[in-house]
């Protein structure tokens, strides 16, 4: 099944931002403060992905102390008032300005050509300049890894997913999950109900309620409030944390969460600009590089289901598994990755099909 991309679509060739290449570098004299701005598409207190975004701007104030000033607008529209957010950024002084939002990147594109002198910084987007870089995280990582474990814990056999667009990256993850999940219990399905929202607890809440009473029994999710996680606690059925762990909000039903750890990274790129070595490049990093991690797995978690899941992590870790390695059958039962090839970074960064076993 073909999908339109009506929020994202990305360049196939040398745009994809599938490796670590580097584009023109913007490298200049060092500085003894910086000005770092970030740009939310929602609330810090979401817990999920603007959440972790702001855990690491604070863990640059705490790296750098006084040599850095940090600062964040929350909540930003994507489109017309981000290019205002980032225009008011950009003249008000700041060195550096994190974009933390796909739908910022033609915003962050027109702002960052008026102003030359400033380092943009924009997540999970395509578009580079010399003073553009681009920053993303193999999420689909730590599907593969849950979706291991929905597939030992699940006695239905159907998982509920929430999703917030059907876009790549979120396409991505379901089929990640799905086949892994698959490689446990072959008859598995997922059913995926779309809220078209990153971040509305109200319409994620209703989704998660309509996928149990279709017979989930395990609630996954792309979009950021821990408002599905709740609902799967209250109906005695068991989930995942998403962006970041959050077990707090339901501690029967949280299995185990992806974390996007962002500190290291934002860490590093202000201190680049600090000592004038800042550069635009082009990244895309995961488990192995600690952009992704898992959270603590519940402790009534069988111990064969902890090691399954376990050996998955540790093997996109060391490089000997991946999880879009074939065979790969789509929604028709095409063979789409045949037994023993993997997908490229650039199949991965446009893919527009389910794979077998995705209702949605």
């Amino acid at each position: 099944m073909s999908i339109d991309f009506t929020r994202r679509r990305l360049l196939t060739g040398a745009a994809c931002a599938g490796t670590l290449a580097l584009a023109p570098g913007l490298a200049g004299a060092g500085k003894d403060r910086v000005k770092a701005g970030w740009v939310y598409v929602g609330p810090i207190g979401d817990f999920g992905w603007t959440y972790r975004h702001d855990v690491g701007r604070r863990e640059v104030e705490q790296a750098l102390g006084d040599r850095v000033e940090t600062s964040y607008v929350e909540n930003v529209a994507e489109g017309a008032d981000a290019e205002r957010v980032l225009r008011q950024m950009a003249a008000s002084g700041h060195h550096i300005i994190f974009a933390t939002s796909f739908g910022f990147m033609n915003a962050v594109v027109r702002v960052a050509r008026r102003f030359p002198q400033v380092k943009f910084e924009h997540a999970t987007g395509y578009k580079t300049a010399a003073n553009v870089a681009v920053y993303n995280a193999r999420f689909y990582e730590g599907r593969a890894v849950i979706g291991t474990i929905a597939g030992h814990v699940t006695k239905s056999g159907i998982v509920g997913y929430v999703g917030s667009f059907p876009i790549p990256e979120v396409v991505r993850g379901i089929n990640a999950f799905m086949l892994a999940m698959r490689r446990v219990r072959p008859d598995a399905r997922i059913k995926v109900v779309w809220v078209d929202s990153w971040y509305d607890p109200a319409k994620e809440a209703d989704a998660a309620k309509a996928l149990i009473d279709q017979g989930a029994d395990v609630i996954a999710q792309h979009t950021d409030s821990a408002a599905p996680l709740q609902v799967a606690e209250q109906r005695g059925v068991v989930g995942f944390g998403q962006a970041s762990d959050m077990r707090k909000f339901a501690p029967k039903a949280h299995l185990t969460a992806i974390i996007d750890n962002w500190g290291p990274y934002y860490v590093e790129r202000v201190k680049a600009v600090l000592e004038g070595r800042w550069q635009s490049h082009t990244i895309w990093w995961g488990m192995r590089e600690g952009m992704i991690q898992i959270a603590p797995y519940h402790p009534d978690l069988p111990a064969e289901v902890v090691a399954a899941a376990e050996k998955v992590r540790q093997g996109i870790i060391d490089g000997s598994f991946h999880p879009f390695t074939g065979p790969i059958r789509d929604q028709k039962g095409q063979l789409r990755v045949p037994e023993g090839q993997v997908l490229s970074d650039e199949e991965l960064l446009k893919m527009d099909w389910y794979v077998e076993g995705v209702q949605a």
